[in-house]
């Protein structure tokens, strides 16, 4: 059973972050590589005990433990060690008002302060730590919540972190319902939230009222089209690889597929021959396949099985409570409205088909539900994904895979709409949990051009400050005609600031 933080204890932890983060700590590069080493320590020292908890807490095979929990952030932290400099040096953007022509003006990289950082579930290291590494990378203190429903991978963070990050820093917070809302009480400088759609809302409810950025990696109904130029076989073992990895709890899972009517067949006869070259006979004796996180999701996904007709559950369905197993299950055929398929993400083993009649209709039907969160599209022509990509919109677009898009961390992750807000990942991980200040410095000399923008206003100024906010005319007469006017109204203003100095000085 976890043991949650004191409710009581909550503000107090908040309040030493900030109090180690006005003082300036965590804005020093040597530093913030030195606990992005402990990171990769902490990685490296623990990773059986990561392994061992994840499987306690999701069945999770090894080498889905390794490559998709703990690898990523492996490489986010040597990224981000490597990089450093480079991410946080100021850049100098082209000036381009003429008045600021002699000033010095850059954007300073500034972290944002303290974050409040809440894990998932579902991948409860990677999703929890990963956003750790940008803020850490950006000069943040920051609370880490990890998710108390992976229980034992929740126990670990808490007891096992802190014993590399620096404490003063980094906070672990465990906790459920009753401490997250405390928690989400007190101001912060940024929260980043994975989790479903409905704790997002409560999440930026929360933000709101101290008016705090927030990242948003929720989910959604992420659609795979397999077009009638598809390689089948090949879709099959990609599509369902995607679907069935971590027992279908991912948030970018396929979530149903569109396949043109001439494939559907096809499509199902290959996935029902793909279920057996996976896992065998029976998936749960299968030592590559895990299990639902608890039984109140496992309840959840029985429900949906339980209003499916038998015969439209063409592989699969079978279910052990006890055991939190569900198998493998594609249904077909299926209609783009089902109550009991179509209107909620899934977030399980179960697969869906509908058939569609062109590429028109696929897109429709995508487009009639929430933007997603991922689209994958199987296709042998280029003129078949660029028309579905043309024609929709989603966080992210994988073409004839599945999944592999997050394994690449130069590519931006996140929602649009319903699916999130914001990404992260690489350089726009740093970037989440930077402040760009714009800096200028202005120059004390050249105050004769300057007393174009002071009162009391004349005609002179208004044409000096016209040629410097818009800058000469590109035709030569009219060029030559604005210089011409330009001296002359400079000259103006020179003249009349001299004599009313010479004024002010006899007074």
């Amino acid at each position: 059973m976890v043991e949650f933080t004191p409710v009581e204890k909550i503000p107090g932890v908040v309040q030493e972050l900030r109090k180690t983060f006005d003082e300036g700590i965590t804005k020093d590069l040597a530093f913030r590589k030195q606990q992005l080493e402990k990171m990769l320590l902490f990685l490296d020292e623990n990773s059986k005990q990561i392994e061992q908890a994840l499987f306690k807490d999701l069945h999770k095979p090894s080498i889905e433990s390794v490559t998709a929990e703990i690898a990523p952030i492996v490489d986010e932290c040597k990224y981000m060690i490597k990089n450093l400099e480079r991410l946080a040096k100021p850049s100098h953007p082209k000036k381009r008002f003429a008045l600021n022509a002699s000033d010095k003006t850059y954007i300073r990289k500034e972290p944002k302060g303290v974050a409040l950082i809440i894990g998932a579930w579902n991948y409860p290291v990677h999703l929890l730590l990963l956003p750790v590494v940008g803020a850490i990378a950006a000069g943040n203190c920051a609370v880490i919540k990890p998710s108390e429903v992976a229980e034992h991978t929740n126990e670990l963070m808490e007891k096992a972190l802190p014993k590399y990050l620096d404490p003063c820093a980094y906070a672990v917070v465990s906790a459920g319902v009753v401490e997250t809302t405390a928690l989400l009480e007190q101001r912060f400088d940024h929260i980043f939230y994975t989790g479903n759609g409905a704790v997002g809302r409560i999440v930026m409810t929360a933000a709101a009222k101290h008016l705090t950025p927030v990242t948003l990696e929720l989910g959604g109904k992420s659609p795979a089209i397999v077009t009638d130029t598809a390689d089948i076989e090949l879709t099959a073992h990609r599509l369902l690889w995607g679907k069935l990895y971590n027992t279908g709890q991912t948030c970018v899972a396929p979530d149903y597929v569109l396949v043109a009517q001439e494939k559907q067949e096809a499509l199902i006869a290959a996935f029902r021959k793909t279920v057996q070259e996976f896992f065998g006979k029976n998936a749960q004796e299968s030592d590559s396949y895990g299990r639902i996180i608890n039984q109140r999701q496992f309840d959840r996904l029985q429900r949906i099985l339980d209003g499916i007709a038998s015969d439209k559950i063409v592989v699969g369905g079978q279910t052990d409570r006890e055991n939190l197993f569900v198998a493998p299950t594609i249904v077909s055929p299926v209609q783009a409205d089902d109550p009991h398929l179509m209107q909620d993400e899934i977030f399980g083993p179960i697969l869906p088909i509908i058939a569609v009649k062109d590429l028109k209709e696929a897109v429709d039907i995508v487009n009639s539900k929430d933007k997603p969160l991922a689209m994958y599209i199987f296709a042998g022509k280029s003129s078949d994904y660029n028309y579905i990509m043309d024609k929709t919109n989603s966080g992210g677009t994988l073409v004839n895979d599945t999944l592999m898009h997050l394994q690449e961390m130069s590519l931006p992750f996140g929602g649009i709409g319903p699916s999130g807000m914001g990404s992260y990942h690489g350089d726009r991980s740093f970037d989440t949990f930077t402040h760009e200040r714009s800096t200028m410095i202005k120059s004390t000399s050249l105050e004769a051009v300057n007393q174009a923008r002071y009162p009391p206003y004349s005609d002179s100024k208004k044409q000096l400050m016209s040629v410097l906010v818009f800058g000469l005319p590109s035709a030569a007469g009219a060029k030559i005609k604005a210089i011409t006017t330009v001296f002359g109204a400079a000259w103006d203003i020179f003249f009349s600031s001299s004599k009313q100095n010479n004024q002010d000085s006899k007074l």
